[in-house]
């Protein structure tokens, strides 16, 4: 994976955070080699290219999502991101891939609730 897929997968990836998630990242680049999310606690959390390049976004929203989980707690708020339309504050959505595509969704139902990068705004 080259420098620029994985910024666009970053982007992709972050347009979910921001739609849905209470707490917000300072973004950092790492000297090109990667991007760093900083918590309003200080704690940061490094986003990273797949080692051998593939499912870019299904990689990346698993390591976002380990950060809002952590940020959100840390805030004193509901650690569930992103939240299950379906059920909410009971369990996050989960990344996985359907034909090709990287999408997010409901674990206890197995429906696919919107492709990564495309959650609606709460």
């Amino acid at each position: 994976m080259d420098d620029m897929e994985f910024a666009e997968a970053v982007k992709t990836v972050l347009r979910d955070l921001r739609a849905q998630c209470a707490v917000q990242p300072d973004i950092r680049s790492d000297d090109g080699i990667g991007v760093t999310l900083w918590a309003p606690d200080g704690s940061g959390q490094g986003l990273t290219p797949h080692p051998d390049g593939t499912a870019a976004e299904l990689h990346l929203a698993d390591q976002v999502q380990d950060w809002a989980v952590e940020a959100l707690w840390s805030e004193g708020a509901s650690a569930v991101w992103p939240q299950c339309p379906t059920d909410p504050d009971t369990h996050p959505l989960t990344a996985t891939v359907r034909t090709d595509t990287a999408v997010w969704v409901c674990p206890k139902r197995g429906t696919t609730v919107a492709r990564i990068g495309e959650l609606e705004t709460q």
